[in-house]
């Protein structure tokens, strides 16, 4: 009986997986940008390992439903006394494996909608009428049902076992049943670190704590004026510190700004322009802020999720690292396989098992995983502050990044009851790059703006409502006396204020003005401070109140002067450039601008073992030739825009004009001059 059982359990895991593989074959798609149809060809033999791979993890947790099928069937006949038949316990496999699949998708579909369009082949509104019906309590009945549906039979059937006084019976039906169940609750379960006394370092320099959300605007801050109340644990902090809401970044991508912010150097300076970086362009030439703290005694950390991939591919001195691999690696992306099977693992991956087994599928990009990171958070803060030295933690997520696919409840906090469009759960149109590129040629009237704005909302409130529980943590666990704490974001992002939307393609106060937070609990508050400041000023301030001699390779400027008297000091140039256009064609931009190919002939792998994404060589210099520069100082904003046939200046007064519409560079010739002159010295340091 156990033989048949056996085949039973592989025939429908192998039939289900089987089915899915061809499924994802025919529809097939993959992650991450186009590739030419050469490198990709030479990846076949990676790209079927990847889907094998899968498949043997897809076969295992199909297995384990479908065997679970077969143990309620022998239990229901052990009490009924039913004689075997193995058509009866195929039919329990398949029906197993298929409720547990449906629970575990209503469950996705209700509390991370995001994550299931990630993966979905099809249009959102094919979900609408089973999500219309889903409620917290009724997707809490249905799970506690389907565990009762295999519980239930176990116990009556070990009560009659143990009637019989068939005890080696019982003692296998109790060792089949709550090894599985044990095992389950403890990857799933929410295991939140005690928030006890912990003690204060014993060098007496201060811990510092940096939270930062990729794609967080500082125009949606209640503290810089927004109208709906999305940040009160940030505001808050930022009343008992300073908060600076002119802070300006130099690119509006993630790998480049982390980098100034980490090292204190411009663009130019540490080497990396844009996300695509190869192998060798993550040796940077100085050291950056966590190395300089650890050889001063630091003990320093990061964790984040996808978003957070960088802050581990580079070399940056971090004693441990606790973030997604790098998101921009080919084989890595192929490890995510094509979407059927990707949602299918989704629905078993979303804990600590596909944290550890299935990272490319854990760390999906577009799924947030804030409530995740904030509670590893807490777990990296009691580990690190055991130890008795400062610490320095680096927590950085994908709260706010596109497509803003907040988790339940804050997807539908803000938006329109009755809205039933293609951006129900996140923004539509943006799953994969060859959407994105489609997208970015659309007018405004191809997306639902309203919405968009609404579910960017409930994704900044997530934020900050993660923010106020490792605050709290602190507080707890008495270290808020002696941690600096700051709030950054990497960039903004531009929703439809011009012509375009996303991050990057233009300098714009929407996607290089960020909020920055500093709280120093020993020093007095400041407020909120106006005038502008820069990227590479975080690392010296932080040195400076650390007092750990800032290294002379840094470019910024401590920002002490403003801890201490606010707004008394003068405004700093700040200056920024744009990303690299992966369209051909980006609305809002000159027709006359320097061109270059697509992002399909643009990357190359230089080294195919690693699978490591950057550009060609042959564009490089051209694509940062081409670069639109932005110099700012206070409410004046320069922005110089390469053209095929010469260059064009524009002129924006960002206090009557914060959507930079109205070029006044005739009416400001001096202020023109001046800032361009800044903006070239700037310029004239770059390093090709």
């Amino acid at each position: 009986m156990a033989r048949h059982d056996l085949y039973v359990v592989l025939a429908v895991s192998a039939c289900f997986v089987l089915v899915l593989i061809a499924k994802s074959a025919m529809d097939f798609s993959r992650s991450g940008p186009q590739i030419a149809d050469e490198i990709a060809r030479s990846y076949l033999g990676y790209a079927v390992y990847a889907l094998a791979r899968l498949g043997a993890w897809a076969f295992a947790i199909t297995a384990l439903m479908a065997a679970a099928g077969v143990f309620v069937y022998h239990c229901l006949a052990t009490v009924f006394k039913w004689r075997y038949r193995w058509q009866l316990a195929l039919g329990s496999a398949i029906l197993a494996a298929g409720i547990i699949t449906f629970t575990s998708f209503v469950h996705f579909l209700l509390y991370m909608p995001g994550g299931v369009m990630a993966s979905f082949n099809y249009r959102a509104n094919r979900l609408y009428p089973l999500w219309e019906i889903l409620t917290p309590g009724r997707v809490t009945m249905l799970e506690w049902g389907v565990v009762l549906l295999f519980a239930v039979p176990a116990l009556l059937a070990l009560v009659v076992l143990m009637r019989r006084r068939e005890w080696r019976r019982s003692a296998l039906v109790t060792g089949i049943a709550v090894p599985p169940m044990a095992l389950l609750l403890g990857w799933n379960g929410i295991h939140e670190p005690s928030a006890a006394p912990l003690p204060a370092s014993s060098q007496g320099r201060p811990n510092i704590l940096m939270i930062g959300s990729d794609t967080l605007r500082a125009d949606r801050l209640g503290v810089n004026g927004y109208t709906r109340a999305l940040t009160p644990n940030i505001d808050g902090l930022a009343a008992k510190g300073t908060n600076f809401s002119q802070y300006i970044v130099p690119i509006g991508r993630t790998a480049p700004s982390l980098l100034s912010l980490l090292t204190g150097t411009w663009p130019h300076t540490h080497g990396v322009r844009d996300n695509y970086v190869g192998d060798r362009e993550t040796q940077l030439p100085h050291p950056a802020l966590p190395g300089i703290l650890a050889d001063a005694g630091y003990r320093t950390a990061v964790v984040g999720d996808w978003a957070g991939s960088d802050l581990g591919k580079f070399d940056l001195g971090f004693g441990h690292v606790d973030t997604s691999p790098d998101q921009w690696n080919l084989k890595y992306l192929l490890r995510q396989g094509p979407k059927d099977i990707r949602l299918f693992l989704s629905l078993f991956t979303h804990n600590r098992f596909g944290k550890r087994f299935l990272p490319e599928v854990y760390y999906l990009a577009g799924m947030p995983l804030t409530s995740e990171v904030g509670r590893d958070a807490r777990e990296e803060i009691r580990s690190l502050a055991g130890q008795g030295s400062p610490f320095f933690l680096d927590v950085f997520i994908a709260s706010t990044h596109g497509p803003f696919s907040a988790p339940y409840p804050y997807y539908r906090l803000y938006a329109d009851p009755g809205y039933r469009g293609d951006s129900l759960f996140s923004m539509s149109s943006v799953s994969s790059v060859e959407e994105v590129l489609k997208a970015q040629e659309e007018g405004k009237q191809h997306f639902d703006v309203r919405q968009i704005f609404d579910l960017y909302d409930g994704a900044v409130k997530s934020f900050d409502d993660e923010v106020g529980r490792i605050l709290g943590f602190l507080r707890d666990s008495g270290l808020d006396k002696n941690t600096i704490v700051v709030i950054y974001s990497d960039h903004g992002t531009d929703l439809f204020e011009g012509e375009t939307w996303g991050q990057g393609n233009i300098v714009s106060d929407f996607g290089h003005r960020v909020p920055l937070v500093i709280h120093d609990p020993r020093r007095p508050p400041t407020g909120s401070v106006r005038r502008t400041i820069r990227t590479v000023d975080v690392a010296p301030t932080l040195l400076d109140l650390a007092k750990i001699p800032v290294p002379p390779f840094i470019e910024g400027t401590s920002l002490l002067p403003f801890l201490e008297r606010g707004n008394a000091e003068p405004d700093r140039v700040a200056f920024a450039e744009t990303g690299i256009w992966i369209a051909k064609k980006v609305r809002g931009l000159p027709k006359d601008r320097i061109a270059y190919p697509s992002v399909l002939e643009l990357l190359e792998i230089t080294d195919k073992k690693t699978g490591a994404l950057s550009i060609k060589s042959e564009y490089r210099e051209t694509v940062i030739r081409a670069k639109s520069r932005l110099a700012r100082e206070g409410r004046w904003a320069l922005v110089y825009f390469p053209l095929e046939d010469g260059e064009q200046y524009t002129l924006y007064d960002l206090q009557t004009d914060i959507a930079m519409r109205h070029d006044v560079i005739a009416q400001q010739p001096e202020v023109a001059a001046r800032l361009k002159a800044k903006l070239r010295e700037w310029m004239l340091k770059e390093r090709v």
